[in-house]
């Protein structure tokens, strides 16, 4: 089964050439992890994208009304600038800006979406930092038996069918699609998991990162170290007492009133 050609904006002409030349100079991909459906180095049309096992990979998915068509004439350009890094530092900036019906602020989706990226075994991925924000989400993990892009299909298939059942509605629920970004080295990760457990407070929608109650923020104990509870304890910020957890799932409905959930958030630079 190999990765689905996904729609994507106009066709970069580019991103084939660097496609091949990464190819030519990477090594091959062992058979049994092209047998399980690996595809290393392949593109989606605009972007280049690399699925092997054993990269860390930072992945971003954002709800299907994150770039709303009547507000085209504002991010239009922003999928051709041309210098990669740019590009994605101001598409994230712009998702920060919080447009469309941001479902993932309602506490029951958002959770729902957190549960559905804790709950497969560690043999398939690693989770390494998480953060659901109100129309995007942003993952590190540790790729392992499962290619990135079975992975990515799995979560946002599930999650999309379960949101929509939840809120009553039908239609596409996530844009196709995901960007990413494989982790270098121990210090491009460390960077990395301040990037995506900071977005919140980045974003102006908190002051603490461990208050956002949908992040691995909160399960990071002083030394750094990310310590997982079971899911079913990790939920407490559902349960109707009028716990610290319950507070901050507050937070999350406040942050973020009326039918969009646009606030004046700061630019957020991706790490290097």
């Amino acid at each position: 089964m190999k990765p689905k050609r996904l729609p994507s904006p106009p066709h970069n002409p580019g991103v084939r050439d660097l496609v091949k030349e990464k190819r030519r100079w990477s090594r091959p991909l062992p058979l049994d992890a092209r047998k399980r459906g690996f595809p290393g180095w392949h593109e989606s049309g605009y972007l280049p994208h690399r699925d092997e096992p054993g990269l860390i990979q930072f992945v971003t998915f954002r709800l299907a009304d994150a770039f709303p068509a009547e507000l085209r004439s504002e991010w239009k350009a922003l999928f051709v600038i041309e210098d990669d890094r740019k590009r994605r530092t101001e598409l994230e900036a712009y998702l920060d800006r919080g447009h469309g019906g941001c479902h993932l602020r309602q506490i029951h989706i958002g959770q729902m979406v957190e549960d559905a990226l804790r709950f497969f075994p560690n043999d398939r991925y690693e989770l390494r930092a998480w953060v659901v924000m109100p129309n995007h989400v942003h993952v590190l993990f540790l790729v392992q038996a499962e290619p990135m892009w079975r992975v990515l299909d799995s979560w946002k298939s599930y999650t999309a069918k379960e949101a929509n059942k939840r809120l009553g509605r039908t239609g596409k629920f996530w844009q196709d699609g995901y960007w990413d970004t494989y982790m270098r080295d121990a210090a491009h990760e460390a960077k990395t998991v301040r990037y995506i457990e900071n977005n919140p407070a980045n974003a102006q929608l908190v002051h603490d990162p461990r208050d956002w109650p949908l992040s691995s923020a909160r399960f990071r104990n002083e030394y750094g170290a990310l310590l997982l509870p079971p899911i079913a304890q990790s939920n407490a910020i559902v349960a109707p007492a009028a716990s610290d957890e319950t507070r901050r799932a507050e937070l999350i409905r406040r942050s973020t009133p009326g039918p969009e959930c646009a606030r004046p958030g700061r630019s957020n630079l991706l790490p290097a």
